[in-house]
């Protein structure tokens, strides 16, 4: 897979996004810490510095994404192949949209953009491997999507007012799997 962008900016009704830089840095902790500290929705140690979150979401291994309303940072995501070697041509995100902004479209706009972006990527497919079940919201927004629910791992996520809830695997083809099965295709 290449690193270069497809595109430097994708605008849709309003909101930009954009490859994320190292001054996004305030603006992504602002977002991730407090869906972290909450600890419903990601399988993250709720005590992360804010160091280390930052280094995991913005990792190397990962192209982070922003989007902007009116110049103010409101969401991000981060695309991934999913496992290495013969498993790189399925791609993986982590989705995160400030609390101020819940209801507003952000996460459907980063779940839209992220599909046209790995199809420009040369994914096959994305997959999310830990969807929260109790995360009503996300998995009816992925559904929408196309993405469907693959797996079941029963009691995997300890919720911190839930208890032990089951989680998805969730997963979409991004070409038609009819083309064929061999690498090159």
């Amino acid at each position: 897979m290449t690193r270069t962008l497809a595109c430097d900016r994708f605008i849709l009704l309003g909101m930009t996004i954009r490859e994320a830089t190292t001054s996004d840095a305030g603006a992504i902790l602002s977002i991730i810490v407090p869906t972290i500290r909450e600890g419903t929705t990601y399988a993250l140690d709720r005590d992360l510095t804010e160091a280390d979150a930052l280094a995991y979401w913005m990792a190397p291994d990962k192209e982070t994404f922003v989007v902007e309303d009116d110049g103010v940072v409101v969401g991000t995501y981060f695309m991934r192949a999913n496992q290495p070697g013969g498993g790189r041509h399925v791609c993986n995100c982590g989705f995160m949209t400030s609390a101020s902004a819940t209801g507003r479209g952000v996460a459907r706009r980063m779940g839209e953009h992220s599909l046209s972006h790995a199809r420009s990527r040369g994914y096959r497919a994305m997959q999310f491997n830990f969807v929260v079940s109790t995360n009503e919201r996300a998995v009816r927004l992925w559904q929408s999507l196309g993405f469907a629910i693959v797996g079941r791992l029963p009691l995997a996520f300890r919720h911190p007012t839930a208890g032990y809830v089951d989680v998805f695997v969730m997963h979409q083809h991004l070409v038609d799997p009819a083309q064929g099965t061999r690498p090159d295709v």
